[in-house]
């Protein structure tokens, strides 16, 4: 048997190299075709942000350029809501698609047991092939420990701390020196920057802007001389709000006193005008930490190439009060609780400066990133793909949509509501409250200062609204309204 010589040992040697890198190299090429249908996906929810404190929504104060650039580059909806104003369960609906009353979290309790069962659609990303991780604030109970369908965990017990945080990293827990919010920034820009074989979704939640609106040491003090607008709400009589100011236990002191009923005296609005400056400066001091994190997030796209492959989505888990109609945290029904900023940039679908009218819920971002993933969505979800929207021929969209809240005994004030919004009309019905109900015009009467519901002349947009709200209680498999008005 004859030896090959080394030279032709050699050649054989080189044309076996040279077809192993070709198929090595084609091989690359299919992946990296693969990955490129199947975009790298960044989710940015902050806590507690309201729908106009962005500049791209028109806040004369507020400084978010790193922000306004997904808007500039991307899509700014300008009629997204949440399907319940509320931390936890607006958390479970972005999450599941679905409302509350069907994922069951309806409270801000200790759900850390059901948010384990929970089908996400991190959870369903991950199953089909997407490298996942999660960020920041889970917020659904104290358990701090990873939820299923993430690969990688960075999160905290409950509301966290702003300072020098416990943070839980794949398990282990321990303090860190620094300022939550740049905490979370780093290490969500970490895991972009890292070497990744699969598409990704980078799940990053904020603790920010929840109170105590604690700003960076850095962020201090902005907005200390400036100049913020007076909502016509900020003075609301509540006159035509009778569930507002009606009497409930929290009324009696400890002594059983009643407490002193604030009037809407001059002195009872420079009141709230004080509290209204104070809360809106110290969220917006705060979202300053934010924005350099998105900035930080596109940096890290851009230098790995990745940023024009990856959808980027910035929104809030509900809106929040600065005093308006006397009131301050979420959990109501008018428009600053229920109604918050939604940002997208992916420049393969969406067109730069695309603003978009259509209502969209945060019931929507489930079913809208498994469309986007080519995941199949379930039948269980209650939200709609927003892709369709940024196509030429757009389809038929929702003209009303279903916003509820369910009462909770350390919030005495609030009651159980469910309401229904369309483009001119907002009706609101208190499931447990006779003759309180509420009924605005919102192109007359945008603040919603005038309760309509006896007025003769709505009682027609009244019946179709009731109407309207029983259709989709079916629809959702919502608990049906009680009739008491």
């Amino acid at each position: 048997m004859k030896t090959p010589s080394a030279s032709r040992t050699s050649r054989l040697f080189a044309q076996f190299v040279r077809i192993g890198t070709l198929f090595v190299f084609a091989a690359g090429v299919v992946a990296s075709a693969g990955q490129a249908d199947r975009p790298n996906i960044v989710f940015i929810l902050v806590d507690d942000l309201r729908w106009d404190a962005l500049g791209c929504m028109g806040h004369p104060i507020a400084r978010t350029p790193n922000i306004d650039r997904i808007a500039k580059e991307g899509a700014l909806f300008r009629n997204f809501f949440v399907s319940i104003p509320l931390c936890s369960p607006s958390r479970a609906s972005f999450l599941t698609g679905q409302y509350a009353h069907t994922h069951k979290v309806v409270d801000n309790a200790d759900n850390a047991a059901l948010s384990h069962r929970l089908v996400t659609f991190p959870r369903l990303l991950h199953d089909a092939g997407y490298e996942t991780a999660y960020v920041g604030k889970w917020h659904m109970g104290m358990d701090d420990s990873s939820r299923p369908g993430f690969d990688h965990w960075v999160s905290f017990k409950g509301q966290g701390a702003y300072l020098d945080p416990v943070i839980n990293v794949d398990g282990n827990s321990s303090k860190v020196n620094g300022y939550m919010t740049d905490i979370l920034n780093e290490h969500a820009v970490n895991f972009v920057k890292a070497t990744h074989q699969k598409p990704f979704l980078l799940y990053l939640s904020h603790k920010s802007v929840h109170g105590p609106f604690t700003p960076a040491e850095r962020h201090k003090d902005l907005f200390t001389d400036a100049t913020f607008p007076i909502p016509p709400s900020l003075n609301d009589t509540l006159e035509g709000k009778p569930a507002l100011t009606r009497k409930v236990a929290e009324d009696a002191s400890a002594n059983g006193k009643k407490k002193k009923k604030k009037t809407a005296t001059r002195e009872a609005a420079l009141d709230s005008e004080a509290n209204h400056f104070n809360i809106a400066r110290n969220q917006l001091r705060a979202m300053a930490a934010v924005d350099e994190g998105v900035g930080r997030i596109l940096e890290a796209l851009e230098i790995t190439s990745q940023l024009d492959n990856t959808l980027i989505i910035f929104t809030s888990d509900n809106g929040f009060f600065w005093r308006e109609h006397g009131l301050g945290d979420k959990r109501w029904a008018y428009e600053e609780s229920i109604r918050d900023p939604l940002l997208m940039r992916y420049p393969r679908l969406i067109k730069p400066g695309t603003v978009l009218e259509q209502f969209a819920l945060n019931i929507d971002i489930a079913p809208t990133l498994l469309d986007l993933a080519g995941t199949p969505v379930p039948k269980s979800i209650h939200g709609k793909s927003l892709l369709p929207l940024f196509k030429k021929s757009k389809p038929p969209w929702r003209k009303s949509f279903l916003t509820e809240y369910f009462h909770e005994k350390g919030f005495p004030r609030t009651p159980t509501w469910q309401a229904v919004r369309t483009d001119r009309w907002k009706y609101i019905h208190y499931t447990e409250l006779e003759g309180m109900d509420e009924l605005y015009d919102l192109k007359a009467d945008p603040y919603e200062l005038a309760n309509l519901i006896n007025n003769k002349s709505s009682q027609s947009p009244l019946k179709e609204l009731k109407a309207e709200l029983a259709r989709l209680l079916k629809e959702t498999a919502a608990p049906q309204p009680q009739s008491r008005n």
